[in-house]
C-alpha cells in the first residue's frame, strides 16, 4: 500500500521486484566496500632491504569470506578487527606497489654545473681566492661551535667577516655577535655554496667547510680549470653533465637544468674516468657481461666460497664459440674464469637494473639502474666501480627519449607508460635515440657559474694534489693526463683550445683522458663470438640478443651480494 502511494503507477508485479531488489543490493553492499577498500600501505624503513624492481606481479586475489587465522595477538585485538560477513576476521588487503624510492637531498637550482662559461669563470675565480690567498686567508672557528639563528657568540664576528670575504655577506652591515637574519640568510648561501643542507645553523659540516683554508680552496678551483683546458665537448641545447665530486646527474635543456638526478659514482680505488661522449641508445632489461677485473675481484673468491654462486645470481659462463660451460668443469682455485664470458640474464637482480644508457668510449662506462637502491639516500655515495648509477633512472630515459619515435612508430612518444610496457615484458630491447645526446663525466671539485657564485664539492680521490686514484689491470685510472696541480694554472699552450673558445674552422685538440665521441657501437665490430670487450676492466655495450624469461624477484641477501658495477 506504501508502495503504491509512493510509485502509483507501479505495478504489484514491479513491486515486488523492486523490494527484493533493494533486499539484494543491502545484503551485496557490505561485500562492494570490503572488496574496493582501499589497499594498506606497507612499512617501510631506511635500513630495511631494498625492494626488488620492476613489473609487478599481481598475486592470487582472497576468495570472498576467506580469512586467516591470526596468531599470537591478544583477543581485545582480534575483536577489533575488521568482521566478515560470517563473522570472521575479514582478510586484509596488501599493497601491490613498491613504496616510493627515497633519495638524498639535491639541490633545485636550474643553474648547470658545466657551461661553455664555466673554463673562464672558474679561471677568474680562482685569480680571485689567489689574492684571499695572498692577504692572509680567513680565520679559523673552533672546531666545535654550534649556534642557532638568534643566539650570541663571541666567534660571530669571525664568520661575518669570512662571509663577507666569501662575498656570502655584503660588506657594511650591522656588527654584533648575534646570528641575526642577514647573518642566516648568508650562512645559507654559503652552504648552498657546498652542497650542505640549507639550515643557516652553525654546525659541525658548516663549521669545517668553514676552516677549510683559503689555498686549499684555490687550488681546487685551479685543478677544476687544469682539468677543463682542451675540452672539446659539443655543448649543444640539450646536454648531460655528470660531476663525479658531486655524485649528481644533470639533464640540461637550453641552458637550465630540467632535472638534477641523485647518482652514485665510482669508489676511490675504482674511480668513475672523465669522458666525453654522446648517449646513442636506450636499453631496456639489459644483460651484464661481468668484466675481466671483477671476475678477479669478485667473482672467483665468491666461487671458492659458494661453487652455487654462479648460479644464485643468473650468470652464465660462455666460451669463445658463445656456448655455455658449466661452472663445475672450471678449477676456481686458479684464475682460469677470467678465459670465459660471464654474462649476467636481465631479471630483478642484474647488476644493471631494468635500464642501460649506452655512451660509446674507450673506458666502456656508461649510466644504469641498479637493483639495490638504498645507496642513493646516503649524502656520501662513492661505492660503484666506474659506472655510474642514476636514482629514478625512467624519468632521465623519458627526457633522453623526447623526439625518437615510440613504440607505435612515427607519431607516439615514449611517455612513461610507454617506457612501463617496454620494461614489463621482460625481453631485452634496444632503442636508438633520433638524435644522440652529448654527454659528459667531469672532476671539478672547485667552479663557478655564469651568476658569479662559487661552488666547491670534497676532492675524494685526491686529483687536487695530484694524487692517482686506484689503479686496476687493463684499466685507465679515472683522471686526466694534465699535471699535478700546486696552486698555479696551467696556462693553455698557443693554439690550445679553450673551452667555449674554439675558432671559427678550428677543430679542438681532444682532451688527454678524455674519450672521443664514436657514432659506433664498439660491440658492433667485435668478431663473431668474441669474448666482448673489458676496456678499462668494465664491459662494453652488447648488440642486441633476446632475453632469458623474466624471473621472480631475488631475495635481498643475493641482491647485496651482487657484483657492482
Amino acid at each position: 500500500m506504501v508502495l503504491r502511494v509512493a510509485f502509483p503507477y507501479l505495478t504489484s508485479a514491479a513491486a515486488v521486484a523492486w523490494m527484493l531488489g533493494t533486499g539484494l543490493a543491502a545484503a551485496v553492499e557490505p561485500a562492494r566496500r570490503e572488496t574496493t577498500a582501499a589497499p594498506e600501505p606497507l612499512s617501510s624503513s631506511v635500513d630495511a632491504p631494498p625492494l626488488p624492481v620492476g613489473p609487478i606481479k599481481p598475486g592470487a586475489a582472497p576468495r570472498m569470506g576467506e580469512t586467516k587465522p591470526v596468531e599470537g595477538k591478544p583477543a581485545e585485538a582480534r575483536q577489533a578487527e575488521p568482521q566478515s560477513g560470517e563473522g570472521r576476521p575479514a582478510a586484509k588487503k596488501v599493497s601491490r606497489e613498491l613504496p616510493p624510492l627515497v633519495v638524498a637531498r639535491m639541490s633545485q637550482d636550474t643553474t648547470p654545473t658545466l657551461t661553455p662559461a664555466t673554463f673562464l669563470d672558474t679561471l677568474r675565480a680562482a685569480e680571485r681566492y689567489q689574492g684571499l690567498v695572498e692577504a692572509g686567508g680567513w680565520p679559523t672557528l673552533p672546531s666545535d661551535l654550534t649556534v642557532k639563528p638568534g643566539e650570541r657568540n663571541p666567534a660571530i664576528p669571525l664568520l661575518r667577516r669570512h662571509l663577507v670575504m666569501t662575498e656570502d655577506l655584503a660588506p657594511g652591515g650591522p656588527e654584533g655577535d648575534q646570528l641575526d637574519p642577514g647573518l642566516v640568510t648568508a650562512l645559507k648561501r654559503f652552504q648552498a655554496r657546498h652542497n650542505l643542507p640549507e639550515t643557516g645553523l652553525l654546525g659541525r659540516q658548516t663549521v669545517a667547510a668553514l676552516n677549510v683554508p683559503a689555498s686549499v680552496r684555490q687550488r681546487q678551483l685551479a685543478a677544476s680549470a687544469n682539468r677543463l683546458i682542451g675540452s672539446s665537448f659539443p655543448f649543444g641545447d640539450r646536454y648531460v653533465a655528470v660531476n663525479i665530486p658531486s655524485a649528481a646527474v644533470e639533464a640540461v635543456d637550453h641552458g637550465s637544468v630540467a632535472r638534477r638526478y641523485v647518482a652514485v659514482v665510482g669508489k676511490p680505488e675504482r674511480a668513475s674516468p672523465m669522458v666525453e661522449t654522446r648517449i646513442t641508445n636506450i636499453n631496456f632489461n639489459p644483460t651484464w657481461t661481468v668484466p675481466v677485473s671483477l671476475i678477479k675481484k669478485d667473482i672467483i673468491p665468491h666461487m671458492r666460497k659458494d661453487p652455487g654462486y654462479l648460479a644464485k645470481m643468473h650468470i652464465r659462463m660462455l666460451d669463445g664459440q658463445g656456448q655455455e660451460v658449466q661452472p663445475t668443469a672450471v678449477d676456481w682455485s686458479t684464475e682460469r674464469a677470467v678465459n670465459y664470458t660471464l654474462r649476467q640474464d636481465p631479471g630483478f637482480d642484474n647488476s644493471l637494473g631494468q635500464v642501460r644508457i649506452d655512451m660509446p668510449n674507450r673506458h666502456a662506462v656508461y649510466m644504469h639502474d641498479t637493483p639495490s637502491k638504498s645507496l642513493f639516500s646516503r649524502d656520501v655515495r662513492f661505492h660503484s666501480s666506474g659506472c655510474v648509477r642514476v636514482a629514478d633512472v625512467k624519468a632521465l630515459v623519458g627526457w633522453l627519449l623526447e623526439g625518437t619515435p615510440g613504440p607505435n612508430g612515427p607519431g607516439s612518444n615514449w611517455g612513461p607508460m610507454e617506457i612501463e610496457t617496454g620494461i614489463a615484458t621482460g625481453e631485452r630491447r634496444d632503442i636508438k635515440l633520433a638524435k644522440p645526446i652529448p654527454v659528459t663525466f667531469v672532476y671539478l671539485t672547485g667552479y663557478a657559474t655564469p651568476d658569479g657564485r662559487v661552488h666547491f664539492r670534497d676532492d675524494v680521490y685526491g686529483l687536487d694534489t695530484g694524487k692517482e686514484p686506484g689503479r686496476e689491470p687493463g684499466r685507465e685510472p679515472g683522471k686526466s693526463a694534465e699535471p699535478a696541480v700546486t696552486g698555479a694554472i696551467a696556462k693553455p699552450a698557443p693554439g690550445k683550445a679553450v673551452p667555449g673558445q674554439a675558432g671559427p674552422g678550428k677543430a679542438a685538440p681532444a682532451k688527454p683522458g678524455l674519450a672521443k665521441p664514436s657514432a659506433t657501437n664498439p660491440a658492433a665490430v667485435k668478431p663473431a663470438g668474441a669474448k666482448p670487450a673489458t676496456d678499462s676492466g668494465r664491459t662494453s655495450p652488447e648488440p642486441s640478443a633476446k632475453a632469458a624469461p623474466p624471473r621472480t624477484a631475488p631475495s635481498a641477501e643475493r641482491r647485496a651480494t651482487a657484483p657492482a658495477t
